[in-house]
């Protein structure tokens, strides 16, 4: 078998338990598509873009796997709201994100001529690790539901369901003692998580507790449901990571109320004060999306705005598109011209990059604490990791080890990269 995972770290995470139900069944992986017999696509289906990139990626691994015999199989969310990817043959089979542990039968069944539509979960599965056997993505709850209008998640991955803590704890422990030295928990609204009477900054406590020396993320966090308990959590334990990915989406009262976000500008504010007062060094990261369904110039400057106020770290912007089934398709009129959204979102992206050098030159002089996670994509002679904000710093490689924490002080930087040597 061989995969390609598109979209975000709930996708990897996800790509990771596929590869360990199919080892599980006697599949083996590889990483040459010329050698594999199945082929898996794990899709996004956020915006437009991503259907586009995934038609492409198909039509071409399908023109160099003319007549070999091969299996293709799209899974993922864009799986579960696009069915022309079978019918228009470019695909063997489709499956959606609640349904995975099926693919070993569905593979065999396809191999026989037959078909079917069965759907599971993944309870007591540990998944195959792909990365640098230092960093780990966990699932600790799956959906989302909260319904904003321009979103697709809530249809692709069903309602919000979490996992027993202690399953997640046995997860944990085994990553710790096979080496990893830090979990990311991952959801669409990690922040709801609820097990009977366990909420999530209990279950953070609960891993802190039990695992002090992995250092623990998360994301991504809706702010109507980040806790004044999370936040003194993360204040807590020095091993949870002080950083917060925190969608924001806009800055204007009337964007946010047409989006569903079920919070204001106002308690947004209030909440990154509370953060910020109680644990001062904790970076904080955003999405923002332009153009949305009725956004005028006013509504794109409060979001300048409040970016203007908040001063984030970094952050992930995008341009709005449509997605089919969500509330916005079929009821907002997407009026916003191209051309306008495309300028917006070049506006906040420059007001962004001079906001993340701002704070990147701040620790210029300092000494931070870094994970190795690998070799520089840049160049080889150096290694990377990140810091407790989750920033990247980069350094010389020397006789230091992936896996290894090292001391490192800053020297220079560029807007997204901290650039030092170990002391």
């Amino acid at each position: 078998m061989y995969i390609e995972t598109y979209g975000c770290q709930m996708n990897s995470s996800d790509s990771e338990i596929i590869i360990s139900i199919l080892l599980k069944k006697g599949f083996y992986l590889t990483y040459n598509i010329e050698k594999a017999n199945i082929i898996l696509l794990n899709t996004c289906a956020i915006r437009e873009k991503a259907k586009v990139t995934i038609i492409n990626r198909l039509q071409y691994l399908k023109s160099l796997t003319q007549n070999k015999n091969k299996i293709f199989g799209i899974i993922g969310c864009l799986s579960k709201i696009e069915n022309e990817f079978v019918s228009k043959k470019l695909v063997d089979f489709s499956i959606n994100p609640n349904s995975y542990k099926e693919i070993p039968n569905i593979i065999n069944y396809i191999k026989q001529g037959k078909n079917t539509n069965k759907t599971e979960n993944y309870e007591n599965i540990y998944p195959f690790r792909q990365k640098n056997k230092v960093t780990a993505f966990l699932s600790i709850i799956r959906g989302c539901n909260n319904m904003c209008t321009f979103c697709i998640v809530p249809f692709t991955r069903g309602r919000e369901s979490s996992r027993n803590p202690y399953s997640i704890l046995t997860e944990c422990k085994k990553l710790y003692n096979n080496g990893y030295k830090e979990i990311t928990l991952l959801g669409q609204n990690v922040d709801s998580y609820l097990w009977i009477h366990v909420n999530f900054a209990q279950l953070l406590n609960l891993l802190a507790t039990h695992l002090p020396f992995m250092r623990i993320r998360f994301t991504t966090s809706n702010p109507h449901d980040f806790s004044d308990e999370i936040i003194q959590s993360l204040s807590r334990y020095s091993n949870i990571c002080k950083h917060i990915h925190l969608p924001v989406q806009s800055g204007s009262n009337k964007m946010l109320k047409l989006m569903n976000r079920q919070y204001t500008r106002e308690h947004y504010i209030l909440l990154i004060k509370k953060i910020k007062k109680i644990i001062p060094e904790c970076s904080i990261s955003h999405d923002i999306m332009t153009g949305f369904c009725h956004e005028n110039e006013e509504d794109h400057k409060s979001t300048i705005s409040l970016m203007n106020q908040i001063k984030y770290h970094y952050g992930y912007m995008f341009m709005y598109s449509p997605r089919p089934g969500t509330y916005a398709y079929r009821q907002l009129p997407d009026n916003v011209p191209y051309e306008i959204k495309k300028r917006r979102l070049q506006e906040i992206i420059t007001l962004q990059k001079q906001h993340s050098y701002f704070h990147m030159k701040q620790y210029i002089g300092h000494i931070q604490e870094v994970l190795i996670e690998g070799c520089s994509k840049k160049n080889n002679m150096y290694l990377y990791g990140k810091n407790t904000q989750n920033i990247t710093v980069v350094f010389p490689k020397k006789n230091y080890k992936i896996g290894n924490f090292v001391y490192v002080k800053i020297l220079d930087c560029t807007s997204a990269t901290l650039i030092g040597n170990i002391i």
